[in-house]
């Protein structure tokens, strides 16, 4: 990373040099120069605007599908975990009621204590 750095850093010193270079060298006057580097500078800043704004929309659009995305997965997940609680739900129900069959079923079948009514189970 730090290679990359001195090479991005010595280019930018090599065109600074060569533009610095080029003006001293033009065939125009001053204030046409002034005129043309004020206009290039323009234009550039105008491209660097136009960038910042496509990038910047971009991500804002990412951002949206991301989040989209995120919260579609998030009901599924919901929906699934729904569905698993009904069915856990739905078994113990069936379990307890399986239950309480034998349970009747144990205090119908248990011989009955002097003319005491049977003990009932607590479900």
């Amino acid at each position: 990373m730090a290679n990359t750095g001195n090479t991005l850093l010595a280019l930018i010193t090599g065109a600074a040099i060569g533009a610095g270079v080029g003006l001293l060298y033009a065939p125009d006057s001053g204030d046409k120069t002034r005129k043309k580097l004020k206009k290039d500078a323009q234009q550039a800043q105008d491209r660097f605007n136009k960038r910042y704004h496509e990038t910047s929309s971009n991500l804002s659009e990412k951002a949206k599908q991301a989040r989209m995305d995120f919260e579609e997965r998030l009901e599924e997940t919901l929906s699934s975990a729904s569905h698993k609680a009904d069915d856990i739900l739905s078994a113990m129900e069936s379990k307890l009621e399986e239950l309480r069959k034998q349970n009747a079923k144990l205090q119908k079948d248990k011989p009955g204590k002097s003319g005491k009514t049977p003990d009932k189970a607590v479900v």
